[in-house]
C-alpha cells in the first residue's frame, strides 16, 4: 500500500521513470514527500534537484512555478528522458554487440591459430599422462615427443626409455608407465602369436604385471605347458614369471610352488630366489624371506635390487605389518635398514596428537 502511494506521488510529479522517486528513503522520494505534504524543501535537497537536471521540479519546489504550469512541461520532460534513456540503452546494446562480436572473432581467430591449437593439444596430452605441472625447458620437447608417441600407440625407442628412467625420471608418471608397459605387452603378444617364441610370452607377461594386468598375464601363461619345454632356462623363466603373477594376485601357495620349481630348474639363478624372498616376507615369514634374499645376493642379485624390493613391500604393507617388518629388519641390520625407523618416525610426527 505504501509503495503504491510512493508510485502515485512519483507519477503526479512526472518523475516515475526515475528509480529514486518511488524508492522508500531515497533522496528524491523524500523531496516528493515534502512537496506532497507542503513542507519546505531543504537547500541541500534543492541543490540535488539542480544537479540531477530536474529544473522544473526545482522551480516548483522554490515556488517559482505553480503546479498547473509545471505539469505539461514536466510531462514533456519526462517523455524526453524516457526517449533519451531508450536511445542510450540501444546505443549500449549496439556497443556491447559490437564488442561481443569483436571478442568472438578474436577468439575464433585464436582457436584457428596453429600455435594455439598445438598449445591446447599439448596441455591436454600432458594432463592425460599426469604431467600438468612444471616441466623443465630442456626436457619439454623430448617429453612431448614421447607422449605423442605413446598416445599414438607406438613403441618408444630404447633411448627414450633410458631417458625416462634417468634424466626424465620425474616425468615417468604412473599414467605414462602403465601406457608404456601395456604397449610393450601388446607388442610381445603379437610377436608371440607371430613366431611362437615363448620368450615373447615371458616378456609380455612381465610388462602386463607392470601395468596392473596380472590377470591377463595369468591367462596367457596358463595356456603354456612348461613341462613340455626343453630349455631349463625357459622353464625357469616361465615359472618365475608366473610365480610373480600369482604373487600379484595374492595366490601365495601357487606363487611359492612356482618359485621353488623355478629354483630347482635353475639353482644358480637369483630371480627365483628374489621371488621366494618377496612372497615369504609378504605372508609374514620374515626369517625365511631374508634367507631367500641372501641366496639371491649370493647368486648375483645386488643388495640394491633386494633393498628396493623390500622397500616396495614395506610401503605397500598395512600399519601392523610395517611395525612387524621394522622389528625384524632392524634386528637383522640396523644400519642397512635404518630407513624403516626413519619412515615410521616421520609418519608418527605427521599424525595428529
Amino acid at each position: 500500500m505504501v509503495s503504491q502511494l510512493y508510485s502515485e506521488t512519483a507519477r503526479r510529479y512526472c518523475v516515475d521513470d526515475l528509480p529514486g522517486a518511488s524508492l522508500p528513503g531515497a533522496r528524491l522520494q523524500k523531496i516528493l514527500d515534502c512537496l506532497q505534504s507542503g513542507r519546505p524543501v531543504t537547500p541541500l535537497s534543492l541543490g540535488f534537484l539542480q544537479k540531477q537536471g530536474l529544473e522544473l521540479l526545482y522551480r516548483l519546489a522554490i515556488g517559482e512555478l505553480p503546479y498547473d504550469k509545471f505539469l505539461e512541461p514536466a510531462f514533456a520532460e519526462r517523455s524526453l528522458r524516457i526517449e533519451t534513456a531508450i536511445a542510450a540503452k540501444r546505443e549500449e546494446q549496439v556497443r556491447e554487440s559490437a564488442m561481443f562480436a569483436k571478442m568472438q572473432a578474436a577468439r575464433q581467430a585464436k582457436e584457428r591459430d596453429p600455435k594455439y591449437i598445438a598449445k591446447i593439444a599439448n596441455q591436454q596430452l600432458r594432463y592425460k599422462y599426469g604431467l600438468d605441472g612444471y616441466i623443465e625447458p630442456p626436457c619439454f620437447d623430448r617429453l612431448m615427443g614421447i607422449l605423442k608417441c605413446v598416445d599414438a600407440k607406438k613403441r618408444l625407442l630404447p633411448e627414450d626409455v633410458v631417458w625416462l628412467c634417468s634424466v626424465g625420471k620425474d616425468y615417468f608418471t604412473k599414467e605414462l608407465r602403465v601406457t608404456y608397459h601395456l604397449l610393450e605387452a601388446e607388442f610381445f603378444i603379437g610377436e608371440f602369436k607371430r613366431t611362437g617364441d615363448l620368450w615373447n610370452a615371458v616378456n609380455a607377461s612381465s610388462h602386463y604385471r607392470k601395468c596392473d594386468r596380472a590377470q591377463k598375464a595369468d591367462t596367457l601363461l596358463a595356456t603354456i605347458r612348461v613341462d613340455q619345454q626343453k630349455s631349463s632356462k625357459l622353464k625357469s623363466a616361465l615359472c618365475t614369471t608366473h610365480g610373480g603373477i600369482m604373487r600379484d594376485l595374492n595366490r601365495w601357495d601357487e606363487a611359492l610352488q612356482l618359485g621353488k620349481k623355478a629354483h630347482t630348474l635353475r639353482p644358480k639363478d637369483y630371480r627365483p630366489c628374489t621371488l621366494l624372498g618377496a612372497v615369504y616376507i609378504e605372508i609374514g615369514n620374515y626369517s625365511l624371506g631374508q634367507e631367500w634374499y641372501d641366496k639371491a645376493i649370493e647368486r648375483g642379485a645386488t643388495p640394491e635390487i633386494v633393498d628396493d624390493e623390500i622397500r616396495r613391500i614395506f610401503f605397500q604393507a598395512d600399519k601392523d605389518q610395517q611395525n612387524k617388518m621394522k622389528e625384524f629388519l632392524l634386528g637383522v641390520d640396523p644400519i642397512r635398514y635404518k630407513w624403516v625407523k626413519q619412515k615410521l618416525e616421520s609418519r608418527k610426527a605427521r599424525s595428529p596428537s
